[in-house]
């Protein structure tokens, strides 16, 4: 039992209050009313746009910060019942101090490096890094990082120039390679020649076949005519020719005469 002139000890989440142990508001929360003997502390949420992050016996939450948008501010994380506001400058431009309360613009990264938005969170210059090996800018920005180079190898390409810090890679077939796509191109190129060749063959031949049967029909008519040539001059030669009635008839009166 507790006695004027002893020492009150209080847990961590607890404060003294009147010779009592009263408890502590949980973060997010206001102290309304402290502890009496029949009662235990009273809280309340914070309001909005204010927040309250440990355990406290304070009756007033904390107002969130404000991202001034002239003075080169926007919101990052914004604030809630246990967490502040968290700002940060806007693209392009960097902290002017370690508070990072204002911001001034960026001065242009030259060629060869690159911009990195860590550096303009954290620090009060611009922040502008040398391009490392395998990576180039060949712009002059105040927002473009460092680009690494491209892979030749994931392209199925080999390297033909080496890039630098201000330059990229330069890639090209390997000789694999052309002979890979060489081979069925000309094979393709080759197919089709023959398939054509054969189609005129097949097709030239056929003609020739039409142009002799009509040939063939066009010489029939003559070699039977030839034919009845030849029955007449066998007729006239050892037998007599008939002739219409009225020549037949005068033939025969001079034959009597």
């Amino acid at each position: 039992c507790w006695e004027p002139g002893d020492t009150l000890n209080c847990f961590d989440k607890q404060y003294e209050h009147e010779n009592k142990c009263c408890n502590r508001c949980q973060p997010g929360e206001k102290l309304v009313s402290e502890c009496s003997d029949t009662e235990y502390s009273i809280c309340t949420r914070c309001e909005s746009g204010h927040y309250q992050q440990s355990w406290t016996k304070e009756r007033h939450c904390t107002p969130h910060d404000v991202c001034e948008d002239n003075a080169g501010l926007i919101v990052k994380t914004p604030g809630n019942a246990t967490h502040n506001t968290v700002c940060q400058c806007q693209v392009g431009m960097h902290c002017s101090d370690s508070s990072c309360q204002t911001c001034l613009e960026n001065l242009p990264c030259p060629l060869g490096f690159g911009f990195v938005a860590a550096k303009a969170v954290a620090q009060m210059s611009s922040p502008c890094e040398p391009c490392a090996e395998g990576t180039f800018s060949n712009v002059s920005s105040k927002t473009e990082p460092c680009h690494p180079w491209t892979s030749c190898e994931e392209k199925g390409l080999v390297v033909k120039v080496k890039g630098t810090n201000t330059s990229d890679v330069i890639c090209e077939l390997s000789r694999r390679s052309s002979l890979s796509v060489l081979i069925p191109i000309t094979a393709a190129v080759v197919t089709c020649l023959v398939g054509i060749c054969i189609y005129c063959l097949v097709h030239s031949g056929k003609t020739e076949e039409i142009e002799e049967g009509k040939i063939t029909e066009n010489q029939q008519p003559t070699e039977v005519g030839d034919e009845m040539l030849n029955v007449q001059e066998t007729l006239l030669k050892g037998q007599p020719v008939a002739q219409e009635d009225g020549k037949e008839s005068r033939m025969s009166e001079q034959e009597k005469l």
